[in-house]
């Protein structure tokens, strides 16, 4: 439930600051990080389905943070880049909570971490949850939530 809850209370806490959701802004902060790139680059970026990112793109696009261009290499593939306002949006956005947990996580000695590891495989196998997608993100709600 701590877990739980310390999700849900970021997850506010980023909308409330920034008026984005956390997947939102996963994909600026990757857009910002990588410059230019394709929808799909993206969803293998963030471990998220090309359809959620292209419903991410389009609402990131109508509040004016994103744009979509032709690549000049292939005419037929469209890009994505983070406007000036987008990149406003990335530089004053808070940090991600999966962030500081893997900065935290990545500070613990080896066996540590496969400890932590194997006791939460096994928690989801006990949960019967060992072959649901373990995508990060649930919520790709509109932008003005």
């Amino acid at each position: 439930r701590r877990i739980t809850r310390a999700i849900d209370l970021q997850s506010k806490r980023l909308v409330k600051a920034t008026g984005l959701t956390a997947p939102q802004l996963v994909v600026i902060d990757t857009l910002h990080k990588g410059g230019e790139m394709s929808p799909s680059a993206i969803a293998r970026k963030v471990s998220l389905s090309q359809a959620t990112i292209t419903s991410i793109l389009d609402r990131l696009t109508q509040a004016g943070l994103v744009e979509r261009i032709r690549s000049d290499k292939d005419k037929r593939v469209v890009l994505a880049r983070l406007t000036a306002k987008g990149e406003a949006a990335s530089e004053k956005s808070p940090e991600l909570l999966q962030a500081g947990f893997m900065r935290s996580f990545r500070q613990l000695q080896p066996w540590e971490q496969n400890m932590l590891i194997a006791s939460l495989q096994r928690i989801a196998e006990l949960m019967d949850a060992e072959d649901l997608d373990a995508s990060p993100f649930l919520d790709t709600g509109e932008i003005a939530r």
